[in-house]
Parts: C-alpha cells; structure tokens; sequence
C-alpha cells in the first residue's frame, strides 16, 4: 500500500489547502465540509471495517458514497439539501485528488457523475411591513442593549446581511458621511467567499450606530454582547426569536411565521422589489451569485402578483352586434 492511495492525506491538503489556499472559501464553508468527512469516516469504518487512518481512496467506492447519502437521510433525517450539500463536498473531494493524482482518474470519475436529488423549492418567509415595523418596537428603550438591539436590528433589515456577515462587521467597515443629511453612508460587507460588497445606510440606521462605536478603535467589532465581546451568529439568532415573541403579543401573525436572522434578509429583498429597486441592484445589494436567487422575491411575492394581474385584466365590454345588425356597416358596404 503506497502513501499516495491513503485517504487521510489526501483528506488534510484538501481541508487545509485547497480550501483555504486555492478556493478561499468562507469559514462556514470550511466547516460544512469538515462536517460532512468526519460523518463520512465513522461509516467508512464499519463498512471497511479497518481503522480511519488505515482507509484508502478505494474504500470511498461510489457504492458507498450512495449508502452513505441514504444512511444520512434515513439514521440522522437530513433533507434533500443537506443531503446535496455532503454530495458536492465529496465531489469537490474528488476533483481534487483527481487533479493532482492522475492514477485515480477513473475513481474521480466515477464519484463526480454521482447525481444531487432534485430537491421541492421551499417558499420564503418574509415579513410585512407591519410586522416588521412592531419588530422593531419591540426593541426599543433607554437602556444599552436595546439601543444594541435595535440598532442590530435595523441594520439587518437595512442591509439585508446575513447574521454572520453582521457578526463580523467591524467599525473600519463602516462609512459614516460627514454630513449626514447630505452624503450617503455606507457599510462594506464580506459575504460569503470573502467577497466585498457596500450596502448604503439609511439615516436612522447610522444615527443609532454611530453612539455604539463612539471611542472605540476602528479594528473593533461593531455590535458586542453583555461581555463587550463580539457578538456572535447564534447570538444574534436568539435575539431575533427573543424580539419576535415579544413583538408577537401586539401582532399575532407573527406566531405562524417561524422568524431567524435569515427572514429579515428575506424581508429586504422582498420589500426592496416592492419599492420598484432593480432586480440586479438587489442582487448586489444582498451579495448573490445568481440572479435566479434574487428572482425568487418575485415568485414569493402575491401582494406583486395581484398588482400585474389587476393591471392585465380584461375589462367587460358590452357584446359586439352581430353584422347584419351593423346597420353602419351595411350602409358602407351599400355605397361601395
């Protein structure tokens, strides 16, 4: 048995180079792919029935694989995008020691053709604008965290970044115009790859941040917890939920929406579209790949629906006579 057909190895340079060096993919990213081979491993073992450190690329068949796939979704009930999600990083896995390991082509091969499952389109949840305006209400007061907490939560709302992507948000990130009224201010954003966006402030938004930061260092994270330390994404969750229960006693419809950080992105998307923004300024606005992401606002939204099909519909006319009832008609074709 040579080095080079040891999986451990090949699984290493994998984590810790080629997602890191040469992709430079996000953090989160990383860990979904870790997550993903250290499920993978333990079944390897009882199905090779050897050691993690004695598996080979051989014992990673695309026989296993499926029965690995099924046994995620059956043992551990994972849906069909969690279960596409392990797919694509055993394929990612593949392509890697393909390229660099030429004796494994046809292992590669057979791995990457293994096909994702066609998963059912969920429909998005988004708030109204009253709810999202209660929500809101339901922050504020005079004492420090919630002037935090509101302040976090309009800037979610503002910006429509997702809950990491606020987390991580430092003051050097942030613009803040000179003269308010007058210049825009601005945050820039590191979504996901590490790529850079700038999302515009609204007034208010910067006007409850700016006394956040005041006399802090420009390296500092801009929304801390109790312990003046960097908030963190599940923070920032259980804030959300705690201000929706609460926002839930005064509109009741918020029981029925199951609400996360990740609605009130949805919530901008939608209400950006709804306040006539361009699709593609959306979509550079909330950071997406594609723009068949930022279209999904617009399939989702009814109240949008109902204004084009009103602006479609067929008014009622009175029946057209019938020709020989034209008597105008029959006089023209008298006089020809």
């Amino acid at each position: 048995m040579t080095d080079a057909s040891l999986l451990g190895p090949w699984l290493k340079r994998f984590l810790l180079e080629y997602l890191i060096k040469e992709r430079n993919l996000s953090r989160n990213t990383q860990k979904s792919y870790r997550d993903t081979f250290r499920l993978l491993l333990p079944f390897l073992v009882r199905q090779a029935r050897k050691s993690a450190d004695r598996l080979t690329i051989d014992d990673v068949s695309d026989q296993r694989v499926k029965a690995f796939l099924a046994d995620i979704e059956q043992t551990r009930h994972c849906g069909v995008v969690t279960r596409n999600q392990r797919l694509a990083a055993l394929r990612s896995l593949a392509n890697f020691i393909g390229q660099n390991s030429p004796e494994h082509l046809q292992w590669c091969g057979q791995i990457r053709v293994l096909p994702f499952k066609k998963a059912p389109r969920s429909t998005i949840t988004y708030l109204e604008k009253p709810e999202m305006d209660e929500l809101l209400a339901a922050a504020q007061g005079p004492s420090a965290q919630q002037r935090r907490d509101h302040a976090l939560l309009l800037f979610l709302y503002n910006t429509g970044a997702r809950a990491d992507e606020a987390a991580q948000v430092t003051i050097a990130d942030l613009h803040v115009a000179l003269v308010p009224k007058r210049d825009l201010s601005s945050v820039t954003i590191r979504g996901k790859g590490n790529k850079l966006r700038q999302c515009p402030l609204w007034l208010q938004t910067i006007a409850e941040i700016v006394p956040l930061i005041d006399g802090r260092g420009s390296t500092e994270h801009v929304f801390l917890n109790r312990r003046a330390v960097p908030i963190t994404r599940f923070g920032i969750h259980t804030l959300v939920e705690r201000y929706v229960q609460k926002a839930a006693v005064k509109v009741p419809s918020l029981t029925l929406k199951r609400v996360s950080p990740h609605t009130l992105r949805h919530t901008a998307g939608t209400h950006l579209l709804r306040a006539g923004v361009d699709i593609n300024t959306i979509r550079a606005w909330l950071g997406h790949v594609s723009i068949d992401t930022t279209n999904i606002y617009a399939e989702t939204d009814l109240a949008m629906k109902a204004r084009a099909l009103a602006l479609c519909e067929v008014s009622r006319t009175a029946s057209a006579l019938h020709w020989r009832d034209d008597k105008g008609l029959m006089s023209f074709l008298h006089d020809l």
